[in-house]
């Protein structure tokens, strides 16, 4: 029976991320319930607060015009966060840091490699205070390790080979388009993160959990062995189709594209109904190996077929027969599938203080469990500090002298 209590109900976070990486890590944490203190400098704030478009009394734009105009980016990525202030340059702000690792059970970090050490907040310095501590490192290429570039999602892309991993023999790379290794090196970040707590509770001891974007990309490429296939004489770059599984891959048709499936036999059977083509009995395609041996004719067959014939009738069709396809559909479009928007995989968004109706789609929490509720809660900072009282105050016992004092030295 489903409870109120989250998954991770009871587990503190401090946030000294940026960006998108490891917000992106820390929304995932908030949505499993975690209690999340996302830190940001005083005067700049998070880098995402000055992403275009924003979004306020006026409604969308691509500058930000009033002070309560708020990034989208940081709409989405902020949410369900207390947010507080801290220079971490200063000094004075290493004492702050301390009493927040005191009462908490994470840290996540995603500066350059070896910058939280030099500021004083590294893993040495939160185990010296808090020896159960869970600190996460997310960076470009691993901790300690010298970064050649700022390890940015195109740079990691390209650093990968994922950019060749799509596209035509010859063709230029081709780049993701959604930011694909700054995605995916936080879901790795969470996969530790909830490890070294579930070991915690053996050891009661915390420790350092160390993800690379670079290795966390590069190890999905390698799911494909690549040199196994070049010394096979296997094309890697094949465009829209994988002739080594054909028929597999995107078709055009009249007014959009499809994808189609149809490897096996009997989905190839299927098929071949569903076009009223006598292909399965044709000795260049009665089998797997031989469709994949005559991939380039089976496949301009195929695209002859739905070239003429509208996206709607071609799924139509190959669902009749069992076969499996589906359109290829724009991202606003696939954001509003009734299906994820019920499972709240994909959630939406609006601005706090002017809703008026207009909501944005953003990122859900792509997890259902059968005891817990499992949200993006609708806490926001929209402006820096909003939640110094809150924490430093309430959470720390801070006196007001003592604040004032932090506010006096620039620390908060």
């Amino acid at each position: 029976m489903e409870t109120t209590a989250k998954p991770l109900d009871g587990i503190r976070v401090i946030d000294l991320t940026r960006a998108l990486a490891g917000p992106y890590a820390t929304l995932l944490l908030a949505g499993l319930g975690a209690e999340v203190i996302k830190i940001e400098d005083p005067v700049s704030g998070d880098l995402a607060r000055d992403n275009s478009p924003y979004v306020g009394r006026d409604g969308i734009g691509p500058r930000k015009v009033h002070e309560d105009d708020i990034s989208i980016s940081h709409l989405t990525r902020g949410r369900g966060k207390y947010g507080v202030s801290l220079n971490l340059k200063s000094p004075h702000a290493v004492d702050v840091f301390r009493d927040l690792v005191s009462v908490s059970d994470v840290v996540v970090e995603n500066f350059t490699s070896g910058t939280a050490d030099r500021l004083g907040i590294g893993y040495e310095a939160a185990k010296a205070v808090n020896p159960r501590i869970v600190y996460c490192s997310l960076s470009g290429f691993g901790a300690g390790v010298a970064e050649g570039s700022k390890a940015m999602d195109v740079i990691i892309q390209a650093l990968s080979g994922a950019m060749f991993t799509s596209g035509n023999a010859g063709a230029e790379p081709v780049r993701f388009g959604i930011p694909v290794a700054d995605m995916l090196a936080p879901v790795f970040a969470v996969i530790g993160i909830l490890s070294a707590l579930q070991q915690r509770e053996r050891t009661k001891t915390g420790q350092h959990v160390d993800v690379s974007m670079l290795g966390a990309l590069t190890s999905f490429v390698a799911i494909e062995n690549w040199h196994a296939m070049e010394l096979a004489g296997i094309p890697s770059r094949t465009g829209l189709t994988v002739p080594r599984l054909s028929p597999f891959g995107v078709f055009r048709c009249a007014d959009g594209y499809v994808s189609i499936v149809a490897v096996h036999d009997g989905f190839f059977g299927g098929l071949c109904q569903a076009m009223d083509l006598p292909l399965a009995d044709d000795k260049r395609f009665s089998t797997r190996d031989a469709r994949v041996t005559n991939a380039g004719e089976l496949e301009r067959t195929i695209g002859a077929w739905c070239e003429f014939r509208s996206t709607h009738d071609v799924v139509k069709r190959l669902t009749a027969n069992n076969v499996p396809v589906a359109p290829v559909r724009s991202p606003i479009d696939a954001l509003s599938d009734s299906r994820v928007l019920a499972r709240g995989e994909v959630d939406t968004v609006q601005h706090p203080a002017y809703p008026s109706g207009l909501e944005f789609s953003t990122a859900g929490v792509p997890i259902l469990f059968s005891g817990a509720p499992c949200k993006v809660a609708s806490t926001l900072a929209v402006s820096i500090g909003q939640h110094n009282e809150h924490v430093y105050r309430d959470l720390l016992g801070y006196s007001p002298k003592r604040l004032e004092e932090l506010r006096q030295q620039r620390v908060i």
